[in-house]
């Protein structure tokens, strides 16, 4: 004999399937990070970094065990004010990268107007401007360009900003802060 529900009773239950019983496996969250991509996405990074970075003047490389804090180096370009000087970087990378941008700050101390002096860097790419498009060799030769055409319209050391134009003060500045104190503190 067959039950079928009665629409009279206003009882639609079907008598023929058992209750859905909620599955055990947790359905991922809509927020929820698949950090071993964002490992492979970095693997990958350094990799192109190491094959082609060197060569530009820019570099980086994991610190310690995690994928996820990277030392970088940026190399100040030919004929700019910051020619021949080498400064380190750290890079922090969120669980969701790409799709926030790391947290880059100087760790040797640089004078210039858009880093100010715990070594915060302002940076349209690193802020409003970023997209899941850069990498970490785009990030590290736009610090490179920063260095020798800062904004001036954004100035964290507005010292550094009023004194742009004077290069000759401006280079000496340079160099008094760079080998005045080669890190910042954290």
């Amino acid at each position: 004999m067959e039950v079928r529900p009665n629409p009279a009773a206003g009882n639609s239950f079907d008598h023929r399937r058992p209750p859905a019983v909620p599955s055990k496996q947790q359905l991922p969250s809509p927020h929820s990070v698949d950090t071993s991509a964002v490992s492979q996405r970095l693997q990958k990074e350094l990799m192109a970094l190491m094959m082609s970075g060197g060569d530009l003047g820019v570099s980086a490389f994991p610190d310690g065990e995690s994928i996820f804090t990277w030392i970088g180096t940026v190399e100040g370009g030919k004929g700019t004010l910051y020619e021949g000087l080498s400064y380190k970087l750290s890079l922090r990378f969120p669980l969701d990268y790409p799709f926030k941008p790391p947290q880059v700050k100087f760790e040797t101390m640089c004078f210039h107007p858009n880093v100010d002096q715990f070594g915060n860097i302002c940076l349209d790419i690193l802020q409003d401007k970023w997209s899941s498009a850069y990498d970490c060799r785009t990030i590290l030769l736009s610090i490179q360009s920063l260095l020798e055409e800062p904004n001036l319209e954004s100035p964290l050391n507005s010292y550094a900003a009023a004194l742009w134009n004077d290069k000759e003060d401006y280079r000496r500045m340079v160099h008094k802060q760079y080998f005045s104190g080669e890190a910042l503190e954290s």
